[in-house]
């Protein structure tokens, strides 16, 4: 079984960066729901993981190869040893600026927040001058002011991205199954606003409810 590792970050902290930061964002093809990204930064500047966490630290890899009773049970553990921050876009902001940019603007608004739960002593103008975001995919964040270094595969090669997709599929997942009890009709709390089968005979008997992403083509037939 392939393990995501902190190779990438100790690299780059011998480089001379200070924060070295993940970020991973799940949700660009739901019909329904946010977009949703996590940044997420080890506590540890050394990089080590405790041998006796080993274990914990192994489960942290690519999300879609857990359980979602794994992703739920390692949350907590991730939150405990990662600085944590959350950026999501609604369906509203999706059909109005394209889901690729909600995505981008979801990845700037986590590492805001990151930043802002980091302790304001140990974040200022300095520290964003040795900081390094490292980005899930191949494409890097727009006019964004820190230095960034994109990893095709890095959710499941990252530990610090790892963790990252872990919080932002479980923090979506919690937000469309309270979704779910709004809207019953359309089973959100077994797809999460994905187009399965179930989904799209519910759009077609029930049409779109609010949280439907009238840009998407199968959401945007139900209106012609």
């Amino acid at each position: 079984m392939e393990h995501s590792t902190f190779i990438l970050e100790k690299d780059f902290s011998a480089r001379g960066f200070t924060h070295i930061i993940g970020t991973d964002e799940v949700g660009r093809g739901p019909l329904c729901g946010p977009v949703l990204a996590c940044a997420a930064m080890y506590k540890d500047t050394n990089f080590e993981i405790p041998e006796n966490l080993q274990k914990q630290f192994d489960l942290v890899r690519d999300s879609k190869k857990l359980s979602e009773k794994q992703r739920e049970e390692i949350f907590d553990f991730i939150c405990e040893h990662f600085y944590i921050g959350i950026g999501l876009c609604n369906h509203e902001t999706i059909d109005r600026i394209n889901i690729l940019e909600a995505s981008f603007l979801s990845m700037k608004k986590a590492i805001q927040d990151l930043k802002k739960n980091i302790k304001k002593d140990e974040f200022n103008v300095e520290c964003e001058e040795k900081s390094i975001i490292l980005v899930d995919g191949n494409k890097k964040i727009p006019n964004l002011s820190s230095e960034q270094y994109a990893v095709i595969g890095g959710d499941r090669l990252v530990k610090s991205i790892s963790a990252a997709s872990i919080v932002a599929k479980v923090t979506r997942d919690r937000m469309m199954k309270e979704f779910a009890l709004k809207f019953p009709q359309y089973g959100l709390e077994k797809h999460m606003g994905y187009g399965t089968k179930v989904h799209m005979e519910a759009l077609l008997k029930h049409g779109p409810c609010e949280i439907h992403r009238k840009s998407f083509a199968p959401v945007k037939k139900c209106f012609k």
